[in-house]
């Protein structure tokens, strides 16, 4: 309530992390975005970036400057004597504002939530990513084989991704855009991939997250080569079931921890509870990884046009592991599911 409060006195949005300075302006890359008090926004970029500023931002003035000080100290002046909030989290950027006499606030999320809700351009543009991972799997279908190595396959797959208009993402935590594990790495839910081949009875899990137009699909399919043991078989049941029943369950108005719970309930019950290792799904948009976040104990419900993703999992440790995830709008009712692969299990 306390920051609520503070919140309220902010007369200033300004968006220095490159997903909200794209929300707010339509261009994204070394810049500050500025809402004013007035209703207009001011997009501040160093001159490197300035006439690609002017050629993709929409309904902003872009104002020209040098980097690093130069950029902070033309952000000051152009909100001194303002409330400011802000996404900026860097110490020195942060410093040298208060230093330079900005009355700055950290963290605008009230502001931004408006992001968890999707209009229909970014419906459309999340839903065209999703066709393109839908195409990438039929690409796995038709190349996946024994001796092809996990790291040649995320290259035929990034390669395919580009000529179709999509980016991969960059994220910290991993060294790889994609995650193609086979056999024991499966079991690994944020496997690097590697240089093993694939090899007769592999379960395969490929998790495939692109960027198109600036917005994120998510989705995971599993595949075996060879001939699937009696555990693999009962083991993808008991994911794909959870799947689905996740899915019934996220509509509008249900709360997030309680898809999370259908889905653990459900794998519990079946003896697999420890080997469900992580949430059952996180908003995308943006950001790959952003609110909502479908995991156990979160209040918060579901809205319509939120997109979310349903990724149940079961890891047996150094042997195989399954997950079935799909991007997903939600509805009042039941939700538009993007992607349209085949979610049987298919042994190759």
């Amino acid at each position: 309530m306390q920051y609520a409060k503070k919140a309220e006195r902010c007369t200033v949005v300004a968006a220095f992390e490159p997903e909200n300075v794209f929300y707010l302006t339509g261009f994204w890359g070394e810049a500050i975005a500025v809402c004013m008090d007035d209703n207009t926004t001011k997009l501040i970029t160093p001159k490197l970036e300035y006439l690609r500023a002017e050629k993709t931002s929409f309904d902003c003035e872009v104002i020209v400057t040098e980097r690093g000080s130069e950029l902070l100290s033309t952000f000051v002046s152009l909100v001194k004597n303002s409330r400011v909030c802000t996404d900026c989290s860097d110490y020195y950027s942060l410093g040298s504002i208060r230093k330079q006499g900005g009355d700055i606030l950290v963290n605008t999320d009230p502001f931004f939530l408006t992001r968890r809700i999707k209009d229909q351009a970014e419906i459309k543009v999340i839903s065209k990513a999703a066709k393109i991972l839908d195409k990438l799997y039929g690409i796995c279908e038709e190349e996946m084989k024994v001796g092809l190595s996990e790291r040649d396959l995320q290259a035929n797959l990034i390669y395919e991704a580009m000529k179709m208009g999509a980016n991969p993402p960059s994220y910290k935590s991993t060294l790889n855009p994609l995650i193609v594990a086979g056999g024991p790495n499966s079991a690994l839910p944020h496997a690097e991939v590697t240089d093993r081949k694939f090899r007769k009875r592999d379960v395969i899990v490929v998790d495939l997250t692109l960027r198109h137009a600036g917005y994120i699909a998510d989705a995971t399919r599993t595949f075996v080569l060879g001939s699937a043991t009696k555990e693999m078989n009962m083991v993808y049941e008991i994911v794909q079931e959870a799947q689905n029943i996740g899915l019934k369950t996220a509509n509008a108005g249900v709360a997030c921890g309680q898809v999370d719970a259908v889905c653990r309930n459900l794998i519990a019950e079946r003896g697999y509870e420890k080997l469900f290792i992580h949430s059952t799904g996180h908003g995308i948009g943006l950001d790959v990884h952003e609110p909502p976040w479908l995991r156990m104990k979160n209040d918060e419900e579901l809205r319509a046009n939120m997109a979310v993703t349903i990724e149940p999992g079961v890891y047996i440790e150094n042997r195989f592991g399954v997950r079935i995830e799909d991007s997903i709008i939600i509805k009042d009712g039941k939700p538009q599911v993007l992607n349209k692969f085949t979610k049987d299990l298919l042994v190759l």
